[in-house]
């Protein structure tokens, strides 16, 4: 490798989009709750030379935390991306026989951040704010950037900033997020991912739970969905395009992991 490519990149600013686990986080009430324990603490055991050791047990759905769905998320009608019949392709303990979230390859590619809060001038979105194609465009044009083919594309909602409060969960009430219009306009961009400082993403109006942005991504376009990403750095910084990587966990059969993603600037 070229040693100035190498640093060119190293000495760069890394933003960390990652949320921490911990029990009591904020996990979707469709999915089991967090649990941490240490299954192995220092002096239950003790080798030659007075040498101990600890480590853990860790129960979770893929789903928690910041994370990547995989196609095999959603169905429509039982049908999935590319057609397949969700009944023929689970089983059980093996989990999903194709469009698992070990076929995701390690991604790096170019980010863009639409900070939405930060366009409408305010720290948090309200709940019933949706973020229509009209809305995201005029970002872009704010931002001075352009969103194009492959690109990760985030959106920030200033949500995250209630991560440890309930309120971050309240979704009978409704979520800010982007509209099924604003999923097309990026669908037929071409974008590889959509991603949002929340927990599902998308716009949900009070006492809604169709999550139809969902099918649009997932399922009618293939395009991969992150949750709960931590974009506040980013914003505070003013980085609106960015070399995105993440790489999420080889979990056979899974519909999610949970996954690290960082933002070289």
């Amino acid at each position: 490798m070229d040693p100035s490519v190498l640093e060119s990149v190293v000495n760069r600013p890394v933003f960390d989009l990652g949320t921490p686990y911990n029990m009591g986080m904020p996990v979707h009430p469709s999915h089991p709750p967090y649990v941490f324990t240490l299954q192995r603490r220092h002096g239950d055991t003790m080798r030659p030379g007075g040498l101990g050791s600890a480590n853990e047990l860790i129960v979770m759905c893929g789903h928690t935390g910041t994370h990547l769905d995989a196609l095999a998320h959603f169905a429509r009608d039982g049908i999935m991306c590319g057609g397949l019949e969700a009944a023929s392709v689970q089983s059980g303990g093996r989990g999903m026989t194709e469009h698992g979230i070990e076929r995701v390859p390690p991604i790096v590619r170019r980010g863009v951040l639409l900070d939405v809060a930060g366009a409408e001038g305010v720290d948090i979105l309200p709940k019933d704010f949706a973020i229509t194609a009209d809305v995201a465009q005029a970002v872009v044009r704010e931002h001075g950037v352009e969103v194009r083919k492959d690109d990760a594309v985030l959106v920030r909602t200033g949500l995250m900033q209630r991560w440890n409060d309930p309120a971050f969960l309240d979704l009978e009430n409704g979520q800010p997020g982007i509209t099924a219009d604003c999923a097309e306009w990026l669908a037929e961009t071409g974008v590889y991912l959509g991603g949002a400082d929340t927990m599902t993403f998308e716009f949900i109006p009070a006492g809604d739970d169709r999550l139809p942005v969902h099918g649009i991504f997932l399922v009618d376009h293939g395009i991969h969905i992150l949750e709960n990403a931590d974009l506040e750095s980013l914003a505070a910084a003013g980085v609106y395009e960015f070399l995105f990587v993440m790489s999420p966990l080889k979990i056979v059969g899974a519909t999610a992991s949970p996954v690290r993603p960082i933002a070289i600037a």
